[in-house]
């Protein structure tokens, strides 16, 4: 049984956020006592007050209700507060309300900005113009009474000396998404204020199957290790941890019954990367290709210490440019397969094609030995474990996305099954398909997942999508992924640069520094001097159209003729040059960061 968290550390579960001229006050407004904290306009400096400071007479503060503290970061003068401005609730975690974050505000402490260099305000205000970006921000969650970045299992294994820490101190730190933002207030012990973040997903339903009433959740936990866009952030670093690296909880509760199963996705775990340059479908790069084998064996090291046994499925193509990549994953890891540690490939596209992943049969044949022998954790109405689960699927494609989605979901299907029959709810010849409303319920539940998870990542709900939701693929649905593909692909070329920059910045990767960011920068190449998407395309199109304006005119005048073959040269001439230096003309990430 789940031991309660100590009263005394409870946070602050509503509070008034007053803007004085030269400081904000953050007062608690839900009826627990405590006192006030003040954070500095002028440097960010944080201190608590016994109450509130005297109204100014010459202006009345400004005040709003807010519903938790995120944290603090600080730029190269100024210090910004982040703050939950808007809350909606999105269901319950082990009897426990969750909140999705509606809203999410920065406040600028950079009263001293004023007196800085021209040119450090001018890097300031570009650092400062990445926080909008974090602003919009999806898929946050948060909890003021239990730790939501522990899967149930491991709230359960937590000794009650843990239980009794504040939840920051209980938070799993890798899925800690305000983990770098908190810093600044656990060095001011201000545990009452700390409000754990995840980023993620969170969905659930109740369905009834006869007498019995069925509680499904599901829940993704994104790892902040190596966290980013789709074409930013590909791959492993140096010491294994890999991009868009998400645990999935199922959890059901039934008669007092809570039964769980984790698995986790994530990129191919070695160093690679898909620059983009324009191009529909960027060309894969493998990054010191004889690092591969020592990174994976790193990230596999942490799977099994953390999850136990590990069986990674491999979704991707087995030929072409996917299959290079399937072919270095494949070798890195020979040397380190092992009883605890499985390797199964599954070519999705040629074996179940756009249509037929009814076929994803086949690939539950090959693994179904694996799910049954690590099983899933599971407590009676006692509180006592009955079962732990002592092994983990991970599986990937080349986003971790589609292919993935579709993938997980029929194994969650499976186990359901497998967990509702021990329970007595479902006979030996029973599935979830027999029951059409928990059907449909279980559908939309992974469908919800799938898309938080890939807007997160791509910036779209995820591809074949129509499939995990109704169970077959539909016209609208083959519309909606041509829709999203080409999304996506203007979202990779000319905003997720920035979007990269705004993540970095939030979770520590990128450091700002008065000697680097202050440092003199180089001049632009002449070709990086004069890239610009929005100009080249308007060129391109203004040559076409007088092109065609001359064509037209050339039975009156045969010099429009050559009128019209000028602008066309020209117009393919600056498609041309934008085709050769696509990479240049693209939205980048203007923050290096290393890959160590």
């Amino acid at each position: 049984m789940l031991a309660k968290s100590d009263p005394s550390q409870k946070l602050y579960t509503r509070m008034r956020l007053w803007e004085y001229s030269d400081q904000f006050v953050v007062e608690p407004s839900d009826g627990a006592s405590g006192s006030c904290l003040a954070i500095s306009r002028l440097n960010g400096s944080l201190t608590l007050l016994d109450e509130l400071p005297p109204t100014p007479t010459d202006h009345t503060p400004k005040v709003q209700t807010i519903f938790g503290v995120v944290g603090m970061l600080k730029l190269l003068a100024g210090s910004y507060l982040f703050v939950i401005a808007e809350r909606e609730c999105a269901g319950s975690y082990l009897g426990h309300p969750i909140f999705k974050v509606s809203k999410l505000k920065v406040f600028p402490c950079d009263h001293s900005v004023k007196n800085s260099p021209e040119e450090q305000k001018k890097t300031e205000s570009e650092f400062s113009a990445m926080l909008k970006v974090a602003e919009k921000t999806p898929g946050l969650y948060f909890s003021y009474d239990v730790n939501i970045t522990l899967s149930a299992q491991r709230l359960n294994d937590l000794g009650d000396e843990s239980r009794l820490l504040p939840l920051w101190r209980q938070a799993k730190p890798r899925f800690l998404w305000n983990n770098y933002m908190l810093e600044i207030l656990i060095d001011n012990k201000l545990d009452k204020y700390m409000l754990p973040v995840i980023q993620g997903s969170f969905q659930n339903f109740q369905s009834t199957i006869g007498k019995d009433t069925i509680d499904v959740t599901l829940i993704a936990r994104r790892c902040t290790r190596r966290t980013g866009t789709r074409m930013w952030r590909r791959g492993a670093d140096s010491d294994g941890y890999v991009a868009n690296f998400v645990e999935s909880e199922q959890i059901v509760h039934l008669n007092g019954f809570t039964a769980s199963f984790v698995q986790v996705r994530g990129s191919m775990p070695f160093l690679w990367e898909q620059v983009v340059d324009l191009t529909y479908k960027p060309k894969f790069e493998i990054v010191k290709p004889q690092e591969a084998p020592r990174v994976a064996e790193r990230h596999f090291l942490d799977l099994r210490k953390k999850y136990g046994n590990v069986l990674a499925v491999d979704l991707v193509n087995k030929g072409g440019n996917e299959g290079r990549l399937s072919e270095k994953y494949a070798s890195s890891i020979q040397n380190i397969l092992s009883d605890d540690l499985r390797y199964v490939h599954f070519d999705f596209h040629r074996i179940c094609g756009h249509i037929h992943f009814e076929r994803l049969s086949i690939l539950y044949d090959q693994i179904e030995d694996f799910l049954v022998k690590n099983r899933y954790y599971l407590i009676n109405d006692k509180g006592e474990k009955i079962e732990s689960q002592i092994g983990v699927v991970r599986c990937n494609c080349i986003d971790c996305l589609d292919r993935t989605n579709v993938t997980q979901s029929m194994i969650g299907r499976k186990m359901l099954e497998i967990q509702l029959r021990r329970l007595g709810v479902f006979d030996a010849n029973q599935t979830i398909s027999s029951h059409p409303n928990f059907d449909d319920c279980f559908k939309i539940l992974w469908a919800n997942h799938g898309d938080d998870v890939s807007i997160q990542y791509s910036g779209t709900p995820a591809l074949k999508g129509d499939f995990v939701r109704y169970g077959k693929r539909t016209s609208q649905g083959i519309v909606n992924d041509g829709i999203y593909a080409l999304t996506r692909y203007y979202l990779n070329n000319f905003v997720d640069g920035t979007k990269q920059d705004a993540t970095d910045l939030l979770q520590g990767h990128y450091i700002v520094s008065v000697s680097r960011d202050m440092a003199p920068k180089k001049a632009p190449k002449r070709v990086e001097s004069i890239a610009s998407f929005p100009l080249a395309f308007a060129l391109i199109a203004m040559g076409f159209f007088f092109a065609m304006l001359s064509l037209r005119q050339v039975r009156n005048d045969i010099w429009q003729l050559v009128f019209s073959l000028f602008w066309a040269g020209l117009s393919i001439g600056i498609a041309a040059f934008v085709k050769a230096n696509g990479r240049v003309f693209c939205n980048r990430p203007k923050l290096h960061i290393p890959r160590s």
